[in-house]
């Protein structure tokens, strides 16, 4: 790409993931690279891992927490290692130029929760190659990120099934 501009997905709504997903798809479909770094999640079973695996090495997701609930008032210290070291591994993404497309899945939510400081995620941008397309999820956004961000998509949580017991299914939420 000519110039790789930065995308936020965020808001209250169901589709932040998949959105990024989905344009991730479309890319490998277009024979771009696409790196994609999961903060807060560990290595579950979610079916965008099968995916990338077929896909592979033109898709690569990498997820960067433990399979456990992090506390937004007490993370964990091992919580806050993952999410550092993503952010290591985001820096090297992002300043190469092996990859054309780099998702940092959830970042929002990182830098909410204080594993990821504001100030080295607005560092993040600065150091950006200008050929890498860079795109944040998660919910709570800062301001500061909205602002410095090519494109903002908020998702608008209406109505949810879950309000009336549906549990996550596979293949649609996991």
């Amino acid at each position: 790409m000519e110039k790789g501009l930065i995308q936020v997905y965020t808001g209250d709504g169901k589709g932040k993931t998949t959105a990024a997903l989905g344009l991730a798809l479309r890319a490998v479909g277009h024979g771009m690279k696409v790196l994609v770094i999961q903060f807060m999640k560990g290595k579950s079973n979610s079916g965008e891992f099968e995916s990338a695996r077929r896909l592979s090495p033109d898709l690569e997701i990498i997820p960067m927490g433990r399979d456990a609930f992090v506390s937004k008032d007490h993370p964990d210290p091992e919580d806050i290692r993952l999410a550092r070291e993503g952010l290591s591994l985001a820096r090297r993404a992002v300043t190469e130029t092996k990859y054309d497309i780099v998702i940092l899945d959830e970042m929002n939510v990182a830098v909410d929760y204080g594993l990821i400081l504001l100030s080295d995620l607005l560092q993040l941008l600065d150091v950006k190659s200008p050929t890498v397309e860079l795109i944040l999820t998660g919910r709570n956004a800062k301001q500061e990120l909205l602002e410095r961000a090519d494109l903002v998509t908020e998702m608008v949580g209406r109505k949810h099934y879950y309000t009336k017991g549906t549990p996550a299914r596979e293949g649609i939420e996991h």
